[in-house]
Parts: C-alpha cells; sequence; structure tokens
C-alpha cells in the first residue's frame, strides 16, 4: 500500500514537472537565469520556513544531530546549488535539445547509485523500460545527431550531482520529515549560491529584478514548491530507481502543452516516442502496481 501511496505522489511530480517546464519557458527569458533559480528557492525556503513554524517542527531542527545537518548541508550542495550553476553554464554552450536529452538520462545514473548505496534491485522489467525510455525521449526530442561539447559535459556533470543528491535525500527521508528535507535543500542550496554571487561580483544583477519579475518568481516557486512537495513525499514510500523513471512522464505532459497552447505540432515519430516512455515507465515500476485489488464479496 505504502509503495502505491508513494507512486501516486512521484505521478503527481511528473505532472507538475510538465506544467513547470512548460511555464518555465516563458519566464527564463525575461530574468537573468542564476537570479532566477536563485529567487525561486529563496521563496520556496521563506514558505518552508513558515510551513515548519505553522506545524511546530521547528523543535526537530533544533534537535538535528551534527550528522544530519552534514546530510541536509550536502543534499543542499549537490542538489540546490552547484547543478543549478553547471546545468545553466552548459545550456548557454550547447544546444537546449542536447541538454534535454542528457538530463532525460538522470534515472539511469540513479539507478546505479541505488544498487549500490541503497541495495535496490533492478527486475528485468525495469531494465526493457529503461531501453523504452531512452529510445522514447530519443524519438520525442527529434534527435538527428549525437555531439558532446563541454556544454554538454556541464550539463552531465549537473546531472550526476543531482543523483547524488536524490540517493542522499532517500536515505535521509528515513529519519527526518519531508519539511526537513526541503529546508536543507533550499537553505543551504541558496546559502552557496549567495555565496557565489558575492565572489563573482554579481550581487548587483538582483537590482534588474522587476515586478513582472517578481509575478513569474511567485508563479514558478509555487510549482517549484509543489514540485518537492510531491517528489520527497513518494520518495519516502517509493525506491528511487523507479520513482526517477516516473518523472520521464513529465516531457510528453510539456509536448502536449506545446501543442495546445503554441499549435506545435506532434510528428509520427514523436507520437511513438510518447508511447514508447508510457509503456517503459510501466515496464519500469512493474504491471503489478497498476493492479488494484477487488473485493471477492462483489461477486
Amino acid at each position: 500500500m505504502n509503495s502505491k501511496k508513494g507512486m501516486m505522489f512521484i505521478l503527481l511530480t511528473a505532472v507538475i514537472s510538465g506544467f513547470s517546464i512548460f511555464v518555465n519557458k516563458f519566464s527564463i527569458t525575461q530574468i537573468n537565469p542564476y537570479i532566477f533559480t536563485f529567487s525561486k528557492n529563496l521563496a520556496v525556503l521563506l514558505f518552508t520556513i513558515g510551513s515548519i513554524l505553522l506545524f511546530k517542527e521547528f523543535n526537530i531542527l533544533i534537535k538535528l544531530k551534527k550528522s544530519q545537518w552534514f546530510k541536509l548541508t550536502l543534499i543542499g550542495l549537490f542538489g540546490g546549488s552547484i547543478p543549478f550553476l553547471l546545468f545553466f553554464k552548459g545550456l548557454s554552450m550547447t544546444s537546449a535539445v542536447n541538454a534535454a536529452l542528457i538530463h532525460k538520462t538522470m534515472f539511469i545514473f540513479i539507478a546505479i547509485l541505488a544498487i549500490f548505496f541503497l541495495k535496490e534491485k533492478l527486475s528485468k522489467g525495469w531494465l526493457i523500460g529503461a531501453i523504452l525510455l531512452l529510445t522514447g525521449n530519443f524519438l520525442l526530442l527529434k534527435i538527428t545527431n549525437l555531439t558532446f561539447n563541454t556544454g554538454d559535459f556541464l550539463i552531465l556533470t549537473a546531472v550526476l550531482f543531482w543523483s547524488i543528491e536524490n540517493i542522499i535525500s532517500k536515505h535521509v527521508l528515513k529519519e527526518l520529515t519531508t519539511r526537513t528535507v526541503i529546508f536543507g535543500r533550499f537553505f543551504f542550496g541558496s546559502l552557496f549560491m549567495l555565496i557565489y554571487f558575492a565572489l563573482s561580483g554579481n550581487l548587483t544583477q538582483f537590482a534588474s529584478l522587476n515586478t513582472p519579475s517578481f509575478l513569474w518568481i511567485a508563479l514558478t516557486a509555487t510549482f517549484l514548491l509543489l514540485y518537492n512537495l510531491t517528489w520527497y513525499s513518494g520518495l519516502r514510500y517509493l525506491n528511487v530507481s523507479k520513482a526517477a523513471c516516473i518523472l520521464l512522464l513529465g516531457a510528453p505532459i510539456t509536448t502536449l502543452l506545446n501543442f495546445i497552447y503554441f499549435g506545435t505540432m506532434i510528428t509520427l515519430s514523436q507520437s511513438i516516442g510518447i508511447l514508447f516512455i508510457l509503456t517503459g515507465i510501466i515496464f519500469a515500476i512493474g504491471i503489478s502496481q497498476f493492479n488494484f485489488t477487488i473485493n471477492k464479496s462483489y461477486y
């Protein structure tokens, strides 16, 4: 039952992700990506602190052990700061298609790390699903040729950082609440990014923010908050190797939103790609996860 609960949370995360990526396309062209990311993180942090106070969980933070604070620091470092800087720098040096494809391989790195550090086991269905997911994204993104440059390397490094963060988070969620983990990710992530801005002399760029910028930040921060709440809530109950596969559902959702809003045509190969992704997720999770017990008394 807990695994099904976790799956429902992660499915919700994937839907939120699909809408979030769509909305972020509008906002990222209006604001410096580094300032934009930091501002969103800070907004989520403030809301998380407010919810911790509301639910009277502040004592949990006070009673944290040094080892737990260290783990939260790692989550902020590997998940909330360095990879964002690497990703946006890499994105400025390579194509959006290359960046998207590399980002979609994250579930593979997460699964490999989960085998060694979380003792998770991968079924034959997961391996079949992985092949379908990779093929599906290849078709969905309309990849015609593959190249690998410095920008791609930076994005791959960011993906590895995020993969490590997910492994640490899965481990930490065994002993800490969802809100506490989110607090660690965004508190230390924002702190590390602020240090980066100070050392690089980019603090003055915050002066460029205006009313429309704050509105975009507020909207996208809401998506980010919901994403993290559902993701960490689901990760508590579901294997991270399976959870990471479900997240790939976000790409077809974004594609459908582009079709609805912009009229961007979905080609035959993209349609096949979406079908492959959906089938791959079912294989990776296990068909049994979608079965619901029927009470025999109905017969």
